[in-house]
């Protein structure tokens, strides 16, 4: 038990050096599990109950997720509750309320950026980060290995997806992993559109089919962001 605790106290160290508006706000569920020589299995929980919600300040014009970001310096420091003589500070990362807009932009910008590089990478993933995200890995629209990208086009459960897909051998078998996104919601993020992205998987977050497999497939996932992965043997 007590590697477990020295687990959740690194952990905790670890959770607690980032913060999003003031110091001590940000909840937060740390789990251990543990294998007793001669008990059931134990899990172990340590939770920090909070709040904080990204939102601009008041009098702020709504947040516009179209905008390109660029890379900011901020002092790596959290500032702690204010003492007679002046306000503490400690080691660690705080995004506060002055720049919760920026944060909100970073966030779907970065999810942009994981959906275009679920779909193919290339220049369309490369327009949502930053230098310091690694744009330049993303500049060229290809990827190691394969010669198509974002060249898939599959109809699974009456939904038209954009990707690509990739064949490789498991054990002995010949097997496609097809990994894509909803065509409208693919073209809205391909040409830079993160705004209307969202509102069309935000209106469409109840009618994505809840099977696991699909017509011509093996197991199929169909994620609330539109995403898909669907994979099937093919035959020799």
């Amino acid at each position: 038990m007590s590697q477990v605790h020295r687990q959740l106290a690194a952990a905790t160290a670890h959770v607690e050096s980032v913060h999003i508006g003031p110091h001590g706000t940000v909840p937060f569920l740390l789990v251990g599990t543990e294998i007793p020589a001669k008990e059931s299995l134990a899990i172990h929980m340590l939770e920090a109950p909070a709040e904080t919600v990204l939102h601009p300040s008041p009098g702020e014009p709504p947040v516009d997720l179209n905008l390109r970001l660029e890379d900011r310096n901020e002092l790596a420091e959290v500032h702690l509750a204010r003492e007679r003589n002046g306000e503490r500070t400690a080691p660690g990362f705080q995004v506060r309320p002055e720049s919760f807009t920026w944060f909100s932009i970073v966030l779907a910008r970065a999810e942009a950026a994981t959906l275009m590089a679920f779909t193919g990478g290339g220049k369309p993933t490369a327009q949502y980060l930053t230098n310091e995200q690694g744009k330049r890995h993303f500049r060229h629209d290809n990827q190691a290995g394969t010669g198509s990208v974002r060249d898939a086009r599959h109809r699974i459960d009456g939904i038209d997806f954009v990707g690509t897909d990739h064949v490789f051998r498991l054990n002995g078998k010949r097997v496609e992993a097809f990994s894509g996104l909803a065509e409208d919601l693919y073209t809205h993020l391909h040409h830079g559109r993160v705004s209307d992205y969202r509102a069309g998987a935000h209106a469409l977050r109840a009618q994505w089919p809840a099977t696991h497999t699909a017509k011509g497939w093996g197991p199929v996932s169909i994620r609330p962001d539109g995403s898909v992965m669907a994979i099937r043997l093919l035959r020799h």
